[in-house]
């Protein structure tokens, strides 16, 4: 499931609930989500930190 397929059911759902004020908070928290997997310090996360590299192996 993406972000856009959670963000559709999640705001779905809250409309079938009677929670149209909750579609806000839940379009900021999809946002958020989609912005935080984007950032590059996710893209080499197996890679050495300069923490890593002075510890010893």
């Amino acid at each position: 499931m993406t972000v856009g397929e959670w963000l559709e059911w999640a705001k779905a759902e809250a409309l079938k609930r009677g929670l149209p004020d909750l579609i806000p908070p839940l379009e900021g928290l999809a946002q958020a989500t989609e912005r935080l997997r984007a950032a590059d310090w996710n893209d080499d996360a197996d890679k050495a930190t300069p923490r890593d590299a002075g510890e010893a192996k």
